[in-house]
């Protein structure tokens, strides 16, 4: 293929994932920073012994009687209140998301909020889901699948172009850092980290080009009040500590029938630094509160751990404070290569005219 044509397609598929790439690259940067930029309120005062998950879901069933609850994180540290996700008629009719916040310890109720649709009380949810459709549902995880191939399609085309000049960069030769290059330098510092994004985010969205994803589903959600418990929870989870002492509980999804199961999210201490520690593990629970099968990410097949694996990588959840800095900075290159893509295009076409 000649250069020229190389250089078109690399042009054509900047332009049109130009926006793309901006506002991925903006929200990704800050979503590094979700749990610090998340303002939920803070436990103060802790004196008491916190209460049991019995008695916090008890609890919320009294404050909102018709409630569907639906799931509950646990606190990690001491000033994290605890977290039920809640349908109720009183929050639009029930038929979006609803987040309580309890005082680990007496109970009371610190903050409501809605879900990913209250952009002016839990923005955070709301830009994560925008990262991932748009807002626009089933349309907009498509558009995002079809972005991430142009992405991938620019990167891949601006490696080729600009081949030769990499080592000039990477050896601070003055003829690589001359004045209008820093569309060039920019892409070859940040070429791994982009590469690394496009592949990972695009293998997250591929689900979107097979058969299945336009299949259409006629689901409508149905509001239904949750019944009590149907068995002790935190007697439940003492013995599931026996079996696994290891194991430590972040997230409980509860069972909306007698017949359906408990799950109990979390990870284990022997598991990798890659492994999410909310949701790497999962134990499922019968209505008697007996485990009925667990789900180890050491066990699975390697598709799904690759899978698991492949989300931790992309959004930069291992390794702490200094890889979020670091997702942060290049995050932030990404918006940069295409705004100053946009203006060596914007600077040819005035030349032609």
């Amino acid at each position: 293929m000649k250069k020229n044509s190389i250089f078109y397609i690399h042009s054509i598929a900047g332009l049109v994932s130009g926006l793309f790439i901006l506002l991925m690259s903006l929200s990704g940067a800050a979503l590094v920073f979700h749990d610090e930029l998340d303002q939920h309120p803070v436990v103060k005062n802790r004196l008491l012994k916190n209460l049991t998950v019995d008695s916090c879901y008890q609890l919320v069933q009294k404050h909102y009687p018709h409630s569907q609850v639906s799931n509950c994180t646990l606190a990690e540290n001491d000033i994290q209140p605890v977290s039920f996700i809640i349908y109720d008629s009183s929050y639009k009719n029930g038929t979006r998301a609803m987040e309580i916040f309890l005082h680990p310890q007496t109970g009371a109720v610190l903050q409501t909020r809605g879900g990913s649709d209250d952009i002016r009380h839990n923005f955070m949810s709301w830009l994560s889901k925008f990262h991932n459709s748009f807002h626009l549902d089933k349309k907009g995880e498509w558009l995002l699948g079809f972005f991430a191939l142009v992405f991938l399609i620019s990167i891949i085309t601006g490696l080729i172009l600009f081949r030769k000049s990499i080592i000039a960069v990477l050896l601070f030769k003055k003829t690589a850092y001359r004045r209008g290059n820093l569309h060039q330098l920019v892409g070859v510092y940040a070429l791994l980290f982009n590469l690394m994004i496009g592949v990972t985010g695009f293998w997250m969205q591929r689900y979107v080009f097979k058969k299945d994803f336009y299949a259409s589903y006629d689901y409508k959600p149905m509001l239904k009040p949750s019944a009590a418990l149907p068995f002790s929870f935190d007697s439940a989870y003492k013995e599931l500590k026996k079996q696994h002492p290891d194991f430590t509980a972040r997230v409980i999804y509860f069972a909306q029938s007698k017949k359906g199961k408990t799950a109990v999210y979390g990870s284990r201490s022997s598991n990798s630094f890659i492994h999410s520690r909310k949701f790497a593990d999962a134990i499922m629970l019968d209505s008697n509160g007996a485990i009925s099968n667990t789900r180890f990410v050491t066990e699975i097949s390697a598709d799904d751990r690759y899978d698991i694996i492949n989300s931790q990588v992309h959004m930069g959840k291992y390794g702490g404070m200094p890889v979020k800095i670091i997702y942060f900075f290049f995050g932030l290159a990404g918006s940069l290569l295409s705004i100053t893509g946009f203006l060596l295009w914007l600077k040819r076409r005035r030349k032609t005219l």
